[in-house]
């Protein structure tokens, strides 16, 4: 390989263009899917009553959720937003939290019921194509604290319900931590959260789209006025 050259950004030697590290960390991010399926199968090697298999699942999905914000903090911050990484970024993220949801109805059906995930994943498909519907309108909808928060609690809720298949709880000297009460907390609580946050981002376009609508309407009636206005003109002369 040649020499990398160092200005502002990193460049690649190839192609002298600067390499974007946000779309790499995304692309990492979907890489990992793959790897949390490995690591919550029942053919998974490291499997045994010191938990490494839910270790290692836990670390593969806080890691892969810890880049969640930093490709996008990172794509802001270098100005290297592009349009592949806005497409790539939201895939990564419905991917890995529709793979989590779905493994853990079958590795710990105690905490994760099946309609909690088919709630949880059309939230998530839901706020897709309303995103969508609002990019082809030419406007957006920031993310909201609920959402936030709920992205929060989803993560706490997803390593609980993990760990909570090997352990029930925790003794940390002579304290008691119930993980299996952590695990069924964050899951409902993340199950409220995402149905307020998803009638938030709703009521939140529908007043956007509502407001363009208005706006077109307008603007077409305008120039309906002013094309008609020519010809009745000609009509008195």
């Amino acid at each position: 390989m040649g020499e990398w050259q160092y200005s502002r950004h990193r460049f690649d030697a190839s192609t002298n263009r600067p390499v974007n590290l946000p779309n790499s960390i995304t692309l990492t991010r979907i890489a990992s899917v793959p790897l949390l399926i490995w690591a919550l199968s029942p053919g998974f090697p490291l499997q045994g009553i010191r938990g490494e298999q839910e270790i290692i699942a836990s670390s593969i999905f806080i890691l892969a959720s810890i880049t969640d914000g930093l490709d996008g903090y990172l794509a802001r911050h270098r100005g290297q937003i592009t349009t592949l990484g806005m497409l790539l970024d939201p895939l990564a993220d419905k991917l890995m939290v529709t793979t989590a949801f779905i493994l853990l109805v079958a590795y710990n059906p105690r905490v994760m019921h099946p309609w909690i995930a088919v709630l949880v994943i059309g939230r998530e498909f839901l706020v897709s194509g309303l995103r969508s519907i609002a990019s082809s309108e030419g406007f957006t909808i920031q993310a909201s604290d609920l959402g936030k928060l709920k992205t929060v609690v989803q993560i706490v809720s997803v390593v609980a319900a993990i760990l909570n298949h090997r352990w029930d709880t925790w003794h940390i000297g002579w304290f008691p931590i119930s993980v299996h009460l952590i695990a069924v907390t964050a899951i409902y609580w993340m199950t409220i959260i995402s149905i307020i946050s998803a009638a938030d981002y709703f009521i939140g376009f529908w007043n956007k789209i509502d407001h363009v609508s208005t706006g077109k309407r307008r603007r077409s009636s305008v120039l309906s006025r002013k094309k008609s206005a020519p010809i009745q003109a000609g009509i008195r002369d």
